[in-house]
């Protein structure tokens, strides 16, 4: 049986000491202030990021990861592990092209002997956490010793079952990035209006709904969770947050008021996420055992 390798992106939002424990490989998305260029989870982290955006009277620009990123990260891969198998998971193709520039990449690679390399990419149909949740599921099942058809069914159902919910604290941010228009983000902010959001089955964001003050808009998420999954049911639930822990906290409590979880985890977003959501944003991100 060959080794199988994970990759990821910055995207996943995991982090650094995660992934190590865990043996996987990580590409940067590029995260740029102005003429300042920084990549993401590797040269500016959560910290400095959230430091410099509230300063910054510009909304920062974030760039995919070249094709020959990937090819370079695969070759590696493949000359510290020869015939090695590559499972490489990414960012939603309907939100960036990082997943099109990881095929691309794939398909450049160059093996010491010339064979054809096994790699498989992976369309998360997701971001941030939803695509950590694939990566690390993934990596421990490599780590059981599973194989590479058992890790992509299993890669596949999660994928399907996995529920996502963001609340956004502001909609300034998605009006910088163009999301929606000025007076529809002058206007929510006065009444105070918290936009409830979702990826879809094709990885798209969406608007669930809109609730007026934020313990109100969490009690509605919880709602929603109750729609895909029962509450004596055990649930892996991960809540990622932007700044504000405790609303990732308050969260969490409400959610262990009501459901049964077995295993949770809390990670911070990361810039590239962090750009398009803007601080105080909290996900939560649910499936079974």
């Amino acid at each position: 049986m060959s080794t199988i390798r994970i990759v990821t992106d910055s995207t996943a939002d995991l982090p650094a000491e995660l992934r190590k424990s865990l043996g996987v490989e990580m590409v940067p998305l590029e995260v740029l202030f102005g003429e300042e260029s920084f990549l993401d989870s590797v040269t500016i982290g959560p910290d400095e990021f959230y430091s410099k955006l509230a300063v910054s009277h510009q909304l920062p620009k974030t760039s995919q990861p070249s094709t020959l990123s990937f090819k370079e990260m695969y070759e590696r891969i493949l000359a510290e592990t020869p015939g090695a198998t590559i499972i490489s998971i990414h960012l939603s193709a309907s939100l960036s092209g990082t997943y099109q520039s990881a095929v691309i990449g794939s398909t450049m690679v160059e093996t010491a002997d010339g064979s054809e390399p096994d790699i498989t990419v992976i369309d998360s149909k997701s971001a941030s956490i939803g695509i950590g949740v694939l990566v690390r599921r993934a990596a421990e099942m490599v780590q059981r010793g599973c194989s590479k058809e058992e890790i992509l069914q299993e890669v596949e159902r999660l994928r399907a079952e996995t529920k996502i919910y963001f609340l956004v604290d502001t909609l300034e941010f998605l009006q910088k990035g163009g999301r929606i228009g000025r007076a529809s983000a002058v206007l929510g902010s006065l009444l105070n209006i918290k936009p409830i959001l979702a990826i879809d089955d094709d990885g798209f964001v969406t608007s669930v709904d809109k609730v007026r003050g934020q313990k109100k808009a969490m009690a509605r998420i919880i709602e929603l969770i109750g729609q895909s999954f029962t509450e004596q049911e055990p649930l892996v639930m991960t809540i990622a947050y932007a700044q504000r822990r405790e609303m990732a906290d308050e969260l969490a409590v409400m959610m262990k008021e009501r459901y049964n979880i077995a295993l949770e985890y809390l990670f911070e977003l990361g810039p590239v996420i962090g750009t398009h959501a803007g601080p105080g944003t909290v996900g939560l991100f649910m499936h079974r055992v």
